[in-house]
C-alpha cells in the first residue's frame, strides 16, 4: 500500500529562529494527524541542522534541492552528503520554480536523483505543465516526457524512495485550482505512465501528491480522489494550523 503523504514546501520564506518556531508548532500539532499519514517538511538549506533538532520522528525533514555534483570547487551548491549530514530524510528535485528560474533540465534533475538516493535521501520528484502547455492540450505530453526522461533512467527498487508531485504550474501562487477531477486525470495518467514501464505493483505502491494551491478549504475534496496520496503544499505550509488541517483532510 502507497503510504498518504503532507509536505509542506517552504521555499524562500522564514529566518532560521522563525523556521524553528514554525517545526515547532508543527510538530506539537502533529499528535492529531493519524500515522498512516507521513509529514515532511522542507526548509531552506540554512534552516536544516536547526529544524532538525527541534523535530520529532512524527515529521520527517527534506531540503529544497541539492546539487548535481558530489562535492568539490562548485561554489555555492550544496551536496546531497551535506543535507544528509544535516539530518534530512528527502529532497525535493525539479520543482517548476527550479525548472522556470534556473533552467533546471531532465538531464540534471537524473543526476541529482542518481545522488539523492546513493545518499540514502528520499526524492520528492516534482512534474507539471504551466498555462501555455495546458491551453494548449499538451499537458499530458509534458508530464510523460519529464516522467520518461528521469524516472525511466531509475529501476523498480528506486522507485521505492521516490515521490512523485504534480505541479500544475499555471496553479502554483496564483490562487487557481485545478478541479478534483482534472487533478485525478493527471494523477492517473502518470501512475499508468509508471505501469508501463515498472508494472502495475510498482505503479500502485507510488505515492503521488498534488502540487497546485492546496489548502484546508479544498484538501479534502482533493485526497478523496483515487489517485492523489496527498500534497506537497507551498504557501498553506507556513501556518502550522493550516499545514495540519490539510493533513487531517484524508
Amino acid at each position: 500500500m502507497r503510504k498518504n503523504i503532507v509536505a509542506g514546501n517552504w521555499k524562500m520564506n522564514t529566518t532560521v529562529p522563525e523556521g524553528v518556531e514554525l517545526a515547532k508548532a508543527v510538530v506539537a500539532k502533529s499528535v492529531e494527524v493519524p500515522a498512516e499519514v507521513g509529514l515532511i517538511v522542507a526548509v531552506p538549506f540554512t534552516h536544516l541542522t536547526s529544524v532538525a533538532s527541534v523535530l520529532s520522528s512524527r515529521v520527517e525533514l527534506s531540503a529544497e534541492n541539492c546539487a548535481d555534483k558530489a562535492k568539490g570547487a562548485y561554489t555555492g551548491e550544496v551536496s546531497v552528503d551535506m543535507i544528509k549530514s544535516c539530518g534530512a530524510q528527502w529532497t525535493i528535485l525539479g520543482h517548476s520554480e527550479r525548472r522556470q528560474y534556473y533552467g533546471e533540465t531532465d538531464e540534471k534533475l537524473v543526476e541529482k536523483t542518481k545522488l539523492a538516493l546513493a545518499a540514502g535521501l528520499g526524492v520528492i520528484l516534482c512534474v507539471g505543465e504551466n498555462l501555455e502547455q495546458r491551453e494548449a492540450g499538451k499537458h499530458f505530453d509534458v508530464c510523460e516526457s519529464q516522467i520518461k526522461n528521469v524516472l525511466f533512467n531509475f529501476s523498480a527498487e528506486d522507485m521505492k524512495n521516490i515521490v512523485v508531485a504534480y505541479e500544475p504550474v499555471w496553479a502554483i501562487g496564483t490562487g487557481k485550482t485545478a478541479t478534483a477531477e482534472q487533478a485525478e486525470e493527471i494523477h492517473a495518467f502518470i501512475r499508468k505512465v509508471l505501469a508501463d514501464k515498472f508494472g502495475t505493483q510498482v505503479a500502485d505502491n507510488t505515492t503521488i501528491l498534488y502540487g497546485g494551491s492546496c489548502k484546508p478549504s479544498n484538501a479534502k475534496e482533493l485526497f478523496a480522489q483515487k489517485d492523489i496520496d496527498g500534497g506537497l503544499i507551498g504557501g498553506a505550509a507556513l501556518n502550522a494550523d493550516d499545514f495540519i488541517q490539510i493533513a487531517l483532510s484524508f
